[in-house]
């Protein structure tokens, strides 16, 4: 059974991991903005529709971590690294000739993370 209130930290982890806000996090998974509000508050428990859209929208998500807190936090490391890189590499007007350390992410075997913001 899925714990509410541990549901939402984790939720509100990959929402800061990503730097968006509830809003945008919602848009950008295709759910209601008061689905996050919801789920986020401890009101709800997440849909199955819910879950995988946040899985197919961030597949570097561990499913049971997010799901039980088991596990990582990534699933697979090398999809985000994969994913930074080609986006670099497909658009070359990203590079800036004075490039600034924006966040720094530090991820814990336990599946924990730290996220630097800048």
């Amino acid at each position: 059974m899925i714990n509410k209130e541990k549901f939402s930290e984790r939720l509100q982890k990959i929402i800061d991991f990503n730097n968006l806000t509830a809003s945008s996090f919602a848009d950008r998974i295709g759910v209601q903005r008061s689905s996050i509000s919801h789920i986020l508050s401890g009101r709800n428990k997440p849909s199955l529709d819910f879950i995988l859209k946040l899985i197919k929208q961030y597949p570097e998500v561990g499913l049971y971590w997010l799901l039980n807190g088991e596990g990582s936090y990534l699933s697979d490391p090398e999809i985000v690294n994969k994913e930074s890189v080609t986006s670099v590499i497909d658009s070359p007007s990203n590079i800036q000739t004075h490039n600034e350390i924006e966040r720094i992410v530090i991820f814990y075997k336990d599946g924990t993370f730290k996220n630097f913001i800048n």
